[in-house]
């Protein structure tokens, strides 16, 4: 092997990674069946051809999600699994450390979406 052929070769391994991550959202994440498809959709880059989609949608099921959670639980007068910091963190604050939680925990990727937002809600803002 000649020494252009090595150098060649050892800038696509490294060259590789970058390629894998554009465009990292794939059509089926839009699915949500599992937590991994929400946390691709979640942590989109801005160069990645969905983007504006997957952050839409990632804020949108999160939110729909908390929503039904507080109106099942009848409102602000109800039982409270999660009690907000005063401040309480806006919503791209917070989907942000729930993007950091996510990564963070893998046990959890192949888990219904709605279960990882509400162990991770429970975990960072427990009620007392």
């Amino acid at each position: 092997m000649t020494l252009k052929a090595i150098i060649s070769f050892v800038m696509i391994v490294f060259l590789m990674p970058g390629f894998a991550l554009a465009g990292a959202v794939k059509q089926a994440d839009f699915k949500v069946d599992t937590t991994e498809q929400l946390l691709n959709l979640c942590a989109a880059t801005p160069d990645d051809p969905f983007y504006n989609h997957a952050m839409n949608f990632c804020h949108g099921y999160l939110v729909g999600a908390y929503h039904y959670y507080e109106a099942a639980h009848g409102g602000a007068e109800g039982p409270k699994l999660v009690c907000f910091s005063d401040p309480a963190p806006t919503r791209t604050e917070a989907i942000s450390m729930f993007v950091d939680w996510a990564k963070a925990h893998p046990q959890y990727w192949q888990k219904k979406p709605v279960d990882a937002e509400f162990r991770f809600l429970t975990e960072k803002w427990p009620c007392k």
